[in-house]
């Protein structure tokens, strides 16, 4: 057994297939049916508790609730239908008793209705019998039973007159009753002939007056059985009384107004004011009584139409099912077909002016179809849901509200939320939506072209995100978009996807048998399992991706690792559609066709041990864990998502060490924030406005009000002036009106005491006489007193023999004796009355009658008293024989019930198996339809076949030739060959001369550098030469001025000669300047003359290799024509060979005809159409043999181009 407990927490979905589906707990509290359980749903405070179903049920059928709202009848099938009754002030509620159909098979309770005194019930089975059923239900004891209905005449509602519970209404197709019960039996007290007549409701107004409505849109008023007035729902007023109504359904030209035909009024539900029905798609009407005892429409209420869910929003199409009022009368709630819940306030909509409004929603909107997608986020307490109601949901399972929910036009296959939770995926039949979940709105980002998306998934960190394209994976990152692998390998179609905790490997399995273990860094395939036998619907695996685990149509699930099944765990009876991992690594979740859950410990015990939930009605399809292993969600084909919590009883692995905080950020466009500022800013100016207005308005009445008050106050005190002076007046009357009345007291009290004296005296003379008759009747009771001690040893022997003969009879009917019981206390009542009435005239006659008469009547209560006793004492052992039998009964129940769990066993296989051949019946559907394709398609490939036999036996003639012709080619080729090796040499020597030069001119090149050098050198010697020549001129200039004075010019001449001249100097500069000057000159004629013969070579070079260039362009560029056509006939032929071994697989069953009649077919019209193909044809194919090792050598000849072009 496991340690953990899976509690039912919270559930989100209706049961919209089950009759009665809504009904008032209290005032706050509503019940409701939603997948096998039922809820006790709180409006204010928003929690839930559930009443679970019975285990291996095929679902309800039905509820009702007691008319004190302490019983619920909830109606269910199995092998046989039965009525469980429960009771709801207990937590958690009790089942009190389990009603049946006794010794009559009842497959299912249609309906069924509780008395007003919540003793008895009635319950209305269904086809084939269609018997009515009455319960005392505290006893478990049927009371009578009638048919009702048939085959054609199916019953819809059943109910107890709420003032007498043997008075019951049944209305049907075609049948309205009232039954009446009396001795054991249900008798019908009214008949009207109404069979032309679909009554879908109907409801008790009064004692006598029951109002029912048919599919056509009226209202028939029945008054003690008989039709009284009809009028329809879309009329304001009656129409017509019954007279007149009979009139006009007997004659063909009525003058009965037609009601709507979309009309159907489907439930009726009274209050103290009158009632409130259905009137067709999304409207209910409000019927007030008048003091006619009439019923006119007052108020009409309708389903609004929510645009917020989609464009197309059809939600005024609902039909509305069930409607039922709160017991204060504050709230209408009611259901519709489309599994919605909606409420209304009955005052509010009373206080309206307007003659329509609109309902609300009780709770949250509601799938209304199977839901066939889940995805849990991480980050943030969110869940997304997708349905075939072409709507997807996101949930909040923290505090169990519904954050956004959007319709869309077509329907969504698949559904995967972000870790982050601001960003979701949605698979429809031809797209793949990436959408932003912002504050109030899903909004589409970016589409991706995969079809008929039916998996979809997020990696655990959201950079990337897998989808599956029928039976290829495409992973994409979530950052850029891209495509970045494509995962190919399944044969079907892939039905589950897994992402491991690092997001390096991916686990997938299908309808082919396989399950393969992906790497997401390189798309290789890292492990598989492939059992063609089993078809794959669920894949799961460990926190450690070591261990995987699958679920297929064999009904077991496989535990896999390393490319091998470990071990097994079979279902024994149902087959599991998804299976989910804890976190923790502790637990594996598997989800059954039966619509329960089974939670197994791993690793896995040697026992096949589960512990198994029931929760859903229906297949559940889709399963997640949320990331702190706290909650379990699932979802089925109810329509219905149920939370689960999950409670670990040792204390290991639900519990994270560190509690997740959940994300509060969400996503808003910048034009939405816009928009919201500016209502914003002028909600609050006109706020301001407001407060200025009301400050006004307060101002203006205050003014008012104070001058009221002085007004008033004046008048209050002229009011309080007059009303003292009449005070004053009224005391002094008071005064004189009570000296009058205190002399007419004094004569009364003297008048009183003589009355006193005269009665007194009357008195006395009276009780002497009433004395002495006092004495006479106790004489005469001594003497009676006598004559009833002999009366009564009489009766006592007289007694005897009767109490022996009576225990006789009572031994012998039982019943019968009850019965007696019964009449002998009325009898003792009846005889108290007597006696009382005795007594008064005693009273008359005299007290000692009445004390005789006590005596003998209290005698006699005695002996009955004592044969009371003695009978009960006989019904003491009748009981214990009854219990001896009742426990012989409970072992046959006990060995019965143990064949019918073998037979629910079989049964779903049974069912198992029926749904295995639906499937494969549609697959051979499929596979007809696909052979039909193929035939056709083999027809038309066996005609071309034909044609292209004739074309084979022309193209081996062509063949041959062009093998001949392929020889010459041959030795064409070898000598282009041995060209090319020659020309490569040849090319080899000019790539040797070539780098000989680049060698001698870099050489050059340096010796340039030098030179250079040296020459900036010089010029830099002679510009400061010139700059001292400068100076010395300058000097000198000032000597010249000194020419007259001598001893000054020798002075100034002296110092220019120390400045400017030493005789080292002189010596080195003229040795230097020789020198350099003959090096210069030298070195200058030896660049001549190698620029000279260098520019001569280079010329004569350049000649020859443009020549060796334009030469070898030449034949470059006629070989790649060449090569370019050979190409181009290569595919050409390729491709018809492909073409014709192809068509000589397909005509192998063709081959014996004669070559005669082909060689015949190949010279008419068809075989000389292509004469020209069929010699390109042969052209190729011997340059294809002849010229198979030339591209290679082209190619490296083209290789050496760019090497001869520089």
């Amino acid at each position: 057994m496991s340690s953990v407990v899976a509690q039912s927490h919270y559930i989100f979905g209706v049961r919209s297939d089950v009759a009665n589906n809504l009904c008032f707990l209290d005032d706050q509290t509503v019940v409701y049916p939603a997948g096998n359980h039922c809820v006790c749903h709180n409006i204010d405070l928003k929690w839930q508790r559930f009443i679970p179903g019975k285990e291996k049920s095929s679902g309800m059928c039905a509820i009702a609730i007691s008319a004190n709202r302490r019983y619920l009848a909830v109606s269910e099938c199995a092998d046989e239908g039965t009525i469980s009754v429960y009771d709801l002030r207990e937590d958690p509620s009790r089942k009190r008793k389990v009603l049946g159909g006794g010794d009559v098979l009842v497959r299912q309770f249609v309906c069924m209705a509780f008395s007003t005194d919540s003793k008895y019930v009635i319950g209305q089975s269904g086809d084939p019998d269609w018997t009515l059923f009455y319960w005392m239900w505290e006893k478990q004891r049927v009371m009578a039973t009638v048919k009702t209905g048939g085959v054609t005449n199916p019953i819809y509602q059943v109910s107890f007159n709420p003032e007498n519970h043997t008075e019951i209404c049944v209305s049907g197709k075609g049948v309205f009753k009232l039954l009446h019960y009396f001795e054991g039996s249900l008798k019908q007290s009214s008949s009207p002939k109404l069979e032309s007549h679909n009554f879908l409701a109907h409801g008790w107004m009064s004692k006598t007056r029951v109002i029912a409505g048919t599919d056509a849109g009226s209202l028939m008023v029945f008054d003690s059985g008989d039709l009284r007035r009809e009028f329809s729902v879309t009329a304001s007023f009656p129409m017509q009384d019954a007279e007149s109504s009979v009139n006009g359904r007997k004659q063909k030209d009525s003058t009965l107004i037609e009601a709507d035909r979309d009309a159907r009024i489907t439930s009726i539900v009274a209050y103290s004011r009158g009632f409130a029905c259905s009137a067709g798609k999304g409207a209910v009407c409000l019927f007030e009584k008048t003091e006619e005892k009439d019923y006119i429409k007052t108020r009409e209420i309708l389903i609004p139409e929510d645009h917020s869910i989609s464009e197309f929003s059809q939600a005024k199409q609902q039909e509305i099912l069930t409607l039922c009022i709160s017991p204060s009368e504050e709230t209408l709630a009611a259901s519709t077909d489309s599994g919605q819940l909606y409420s209304i306030s009955l005052s509010s909509a009373e206080m309206c002016k307007e003659e329509q409004v609109h309902f609300e929603f009780l709770s949250h909107f509601f799938h209304s179809d199977a839901v066939t997608g889940l995805s849990v986020c991480s980050r943030k307490p969110l869940v997304a849901t997708c349905s075939v109601d072409c709507s997807v949901c996101i949930w909040n399972y923290e505090s169990n509200t519904l954050e956004l929910y959007k319709g869309f036009q077509e329907e969504p296959y698949s559904v995967a939320l972000h870790p982050l939770g601001i960003f979701m995926l949605t698979g429809f039949a031809d797209k793949l939506c990436f959408m932003n979940l912002l504050t109030d709105d899903i909004r589409t980002f970016k589409e991706f072209s995969v079809r008929g998306c039916r998996e979809c998934a997020f990696s655990h960190g959201g950079h990337m995100f897998a989808a599956v394209n029928g039976n290829i994976i495409l992973i994409y990152s979530s950052v850029t978009f891209e495509n970045t692998l494509s995962l190919k390998g399944h044969n079907g179609k892939v039905r589950s996807i897994i992402w491991s905790e690092d997001d390096s490997s991916l686990v997938s399995c299908g309808t082919d048998g396989a399950v393969y273990e992906w790497s997401t860094l390189s798309g290789k395939r890292l492990s598989e399992s492939v059992l063609k036998s089993c078809s794959y619907s669920c894949v799961t695996m460990c926190p450690d991706a070591k261990t995987v685990f699958a679920a297929g149509s064999d009904c077991s699930i496989k535990e896999i690792q390393d490319c091998q099944i470990l071990r097994e765990i079979p279902t024994e009876d149902v087959l599991y559609t998804t299976i989910a991992m804890s976190h923790s690594g502790r637990l594996l979740f598997a989800g059954t066709s039966a619509g329960t859950i089974r939670t197994i410990k791993y690793p896995l015990p040697v026992k096949n041990v589960w512990t198994e939930y029931q929760g859903h009605a229906a297949p559940i399809t889709k399963m997640v864990i949320t990331s702190n292993d706290q909650m379990l969600l699932t979802v089925s084909e109810d329509g219905c998502l149920l939370i689960w919590k999950l409670i670990d009883k040792e204390g290991w692995g639900l519990k994270r060490d560190k509690e997740i905080h959940y994300a509060e950020e969400t996503l808003i466009t910048k034009l939405d924030l816009e928009e919201k500022n500016q209502a914003m800013l002028e909600l609050k100016t006109r706020v301001h406005e407001l407060q200025i207005e009301n400050e006004y308005h307060l101002r203006l009445k205050d003014m008012n009000y104070k001058e009221k008050t002085k007004e008033l106050t004046g008048k209050f005190v002229q009011q309080i002036e007059l009303l003292e002076t009449k005070n004053q007046v009224l005391r002094s009357e008071k005064d004189k009106q009570e000296l009058v009345h205190k002399e007419a007291m004094a004569e009364l009290a003297a008048r009183h005491s003589r009355e006193l004296q005269d009665a007194e005296s009357t008195n006395n003379q009276k009780l002497i006489l009433e004395y002495e008759k006092y004495q006479e009747l106790l004489l005469k009771s001594q003497r009676m007193e006598e004559d009833y001690e002999q009366k009564l040893q009489s009766l006592e022997k007289s007694k005897v023999q009767e109490l022996e003969e009576r225990t006789r009879f009572y031994g012998d009917q039982l019943q019968e004796s009850l019965l007696t019981l019964e009449q002998h206390q009325s009898d003792a009542g009846q005889k108290v009355l007597e006696l009382e009435e005795c007594n008064k005239q005693m009273e008359e006659d005299g007290e000692r009658e009445i004390q005789d008469l006590r005596l003998k009547y209290e005698r006699k209560l005695k002996d009955e008293k004592d044969t009371n006793l003695q009978l009960m004492g006989e019904i003491g052992v009748m009981r214990k024989k009854l219990i001896s039998v009742q426990q012989e009964t409970d072992r046959r129940n006990q060995d019965i019930n143990k064949m019918k769990q073998e037979e629910q066993k079989i049964l779903g296989v049974i069912k198992s198996l029926e749904k295995e051949i639906q499937g494969l019946r549609k697959e051979i559907q499929e596979r007809d339809e696909t052979i039909q394709d193929k035939e056709k398609r083999i027809f038309d490939l066996k005609k071309k076949n034909q044609e292209l036999e004739k074309f084979k036996f022309v193209l081996d003639y062509k063949i041959k030739d062009l093998k001949k012709q392929i020889e010459p080619r041959e030795n064409e080729i070898k000598e282009m060959k041995g060209q090319i090796r020659e020309m490569e040499g040849e090319l080899e020597q000019f790539q040797n001369q070539n780098t000989q030069l680049d060698l001698t001119i870099a050489d050059l090149k340096m010796k340039l550098k030098t030179s250079e050098t040296e020459t900036h050198r010089q010029i830099q010697k002679v510009r400061q030469l010139e700059t001292l020549v400068d100076r010395f001129k300058t000097d000198l200039h000032n000597c010249v001025g000194h020419i007259q004075e001598p001893r000054k010019l020798k002075d100034s001449i002296c110092k220019l000669y120390h400045r400017y001249v030493q005789q080292s100097d002189l010596v080195d500069i003229v040795a230097m300047d020789a020198d350099i000057e003959k090096e210069y000159s030298r070195q200058r004629e030896h660049m001549e003359r190698t620029m000279a013969s260098l520019q001569k070579k280079l010329a004569k070079e350049s000649e020859v290799h443009h020549a060796e260039h334009v030469k070898i362009m030449k034949e470059n560029v006629s070989l790649i024509r060449e090569i370019n056509q050979l190409r181009s006939e290569l595919r050409l032929v390729h491709a018809q060979l492909h073409e014709y071994k192809n068509q000589e697989n397909l005509s192998k069953n063709h081959r014996g005809r004669s070559y005669s009649g082909i060689a015949d077919g190949a010279t008419g019209p068809g075989g000389g159409a292509r004469p020209g193909l069929m010699e390109e044809s042969g052209t190729v194919i011997q340059l294809q043999h002849g010229r198979g090792s030339q591209p290679q050598t082209r190619r490296s000849r083209l290789t050496n181009l760019p090497a001869l072009s520089t």
